[in-house]
């Protein structure tokens, strides 16, 4: 995994590039995703590392599948993937492809791990405090763990912020032990 978030980089840099210059970050994550997606299906892996298959044919193919669904320099990029032979590491693109998209629109990801299901209002009461104490926006994945007994856990990046009652337990016999 490591090496091919190695291998990624360049690409994930290069396609951020292209489309920031474009403005066009969103419509580029949206093609990424769909390569990712398709660079992931098995039968497309089949394809992809056929070797009695040369890479403009293999490029053809896919860029056959995706019909009109890219742009020129999409296809580009797309082309450039099967001949270097990174065609495989279309996820770990558009995982650093959002990484870079996230960090220059100053969004941080919140991973929100909640007892009990939060309705659309706590959410969003929640989402806007985040976002007041962290100074940018910020995109929620809310998971439910009924072991937090109560209160809820958020990470977002390195920071941790554990209200649950778990972690309050947990606190307070750390603190009986010393």
């Amino acid at each position: 995994m490591a090496e091919n978030l190695t291998l990624a980089r360049p690409y994930a840099e290069a396609a951020f590039s292209l489309a920031r210059s474009a403005n066009a970050l969103g419509p580029w994550l949206q093609s990424l995703e769909f390569l990712a997606a398709l660079a992931a299906d098995p039968d497309m892996q089949a394809v992809v590392s056929n070797p009695k298959l040369q890479a403009p044919d293999v490029a053809r193919f896919i860029l056959d599948v995706a019909g009109d669904r890219l742009t020129a320099e999409q296809r580009n990029f797309v082309t450039l993937l099967v001949d270097n032979h990174r065609f495989a590491v279309l996820p770990e693109i558009r995982e650093l492809f959002t990484a870079l998209k996230d960090r220059f629109e100053a969004v941080s990801e919140a991973h929100i791990e909640s007892a009990f299901p939060l309705d659309d209002a706590t959410l969003a009461r929640l989402i806007a405090d985040l976002e007041q104490k962290f100074g940018n926006k910020v995109r929620a994945q809310v998971s439910v763990d009924p072991e937090l007994i109560g209160g809820v856990r958020i990470a977002v990046g390195d920071q941790v912020i554990d209200a649950s009652v778990r972690g309050k337990l947990a606190a307070m016999a750390t603190a009986l032990k010393n």
